[in-house]
């Protein structure tokens, strides 16, 4: 009865990208209906049995006619292999939603209820799904159950596995909350779930993972093939099915005196990256490097899209030395530094605007 299963959650199709511009994030969305596609040749390739959905295939308040077509289109290439479908919060079983209107062929299983149901995958084999029926407020789908018949005893559901869910971060929200303790208590060999885009795998169950990186500082999630052993025993391997990449990068910028010096370094960092990246500046900059918020939008014409963080920046300037000055300057520093109502962070960028503005710079921008 060993079976090879493909498993797949939270593609967010029409994510709406809220770091990207409205080019940028058009983009992306074809990068997400990329990974799905490469979802597919993965499981043509390795022949698996079946294709497991564990939800937020799409987002269910942005999805379009033209969506609900390429998903059509996209599982009818996998005919005759089944393709199972756990909705979950974003994807919600909703009257008219993506999953009502789409024609499906016959290799297509939707989950439609609030609890575990039965599906054979195989002879000795039963998989058991759930749906959200609601987009919030969905109780655990392993509370009160257990399985009751013999036979190996699989689940796809959508849910929050509560020790987990510190890891995710602070934007998300529990759902169908469950502790991963009760997979086994309920005679379930092994659960294959959705929700957490932190790919993450224990003992008794697994979350893929967005297959692509929708948000910067999320670990890359994938496709994950399961190796499903006769005696309930499951062998998982995680495949890299992004279409792009999201880099995470940090560019120490000390030493760097001029405009074109600070270019030159941050160009050379991010050289041969493609897709798109969020980068922390750091470090100590010359006092009279001109700084500009479009300095460094253009030194990685390969990228998608290039964030910027420098909150780590700080400007040279030995405030001491000025203030011990008999000019206009020093008495300005020394009127700055006497404000203590004022935090450190804040006198220096007063000080180093003031001292610009004094020597008739345009620059007056401090990062």
């Amino acid at each position: 009865m060993s079976m090879t299963l493909a498993v797949v959650a939270d593609v967010h199709l029409d994510v709406p990208f809220a770091w990207a511009g409205p080019e940028v994030g058009r983009r992306w969305r074809a990068h997400v209906r990329d990974a799905l596609t490469n979802v597919v040749e993965v499981c043509l390739d390795r022949q698996v049995d079946a294709l497991l959905v564990a939800g937020d295939l799409y987002e269910h308040d942005r999805f379009t006619a033209d969506t609900v077509r390429f998903v059509e289109a996209t599982f009818a290439k996998l005919d005759p292999v089944p393709v199972l479908v756990a909705p979950g919060n974003h994807d919600w079983l909703a009257p008219a939603g993506l999953y009502r209107q789409a024609r499906f062929g016959p290799n297509v299983h939707v989950f439609d209820t609030a609890h575990l149901s039965p599906h054979p995958l195989a002879d000795g084999c039963t998989l058991w799904g759930g749906a959200h029926l609601r987009p919030r407020g969905s109780e655990g789908f392993l509370d009160g159950f257990r399985v009751d018949r013999g036979g190996v005893h699989l689940a796809l559901f959508h849910g929050s596995e509560v020790s987990g869910f510190a890891l995710q971060g602070t934007d998300k929200h529990e759902h169908a909350p469950f502790r991963a303790e009760q997979v086994p208590a309920a005679g379930l060999h092994f659960a294959f779930v959705g929700h957490y885009h932190h790919p993450t795998a224990s003992q008794h169950h697994a979350y893929p993972g967005s297959p692509q990186p929708l948000s910067f500082g999320t670990p890359a999630g994938g496709l994950l093939i399961a190796e499903v052993d006769d005696d309930g025993s499951v062998a998982i391997e995680r495949i890299d099915v992004a279409a792009a990449e999201l880099h995470d990068l940090r560019i120490d910028v000390s030493g760097c005196e001029t405009s074109t010096s600070l270019r030159d370094l941050v160009a050379r960092s991010l050289a041969g990256l493609e897709g798109a990246a969020r980068v922390d500046l750091v470090g100590e900059l010359g006092a009279d490097l001109e700084w500009h918020d479009d300095l460094l939008r253009d030194v990685a014409p390969c990228l998608d899209a290039l964030k910027l963080r420098t909150d780590g920046l700080t400007t040279a300037i030995d405030v001491d030395a000025l203030a011990a000055l008999d000019t206009v300057e020093g008495e300005f520093v020394r009127l700055v530094q006497s404000r203590t109502d004022l935090d450190e962070d804040l006198r220096r960028r007063v000080v180093l605007t003031g001292l610009r503005a004094l020597a008739g710079r345009d620059d007056l921008e401090v990062p």
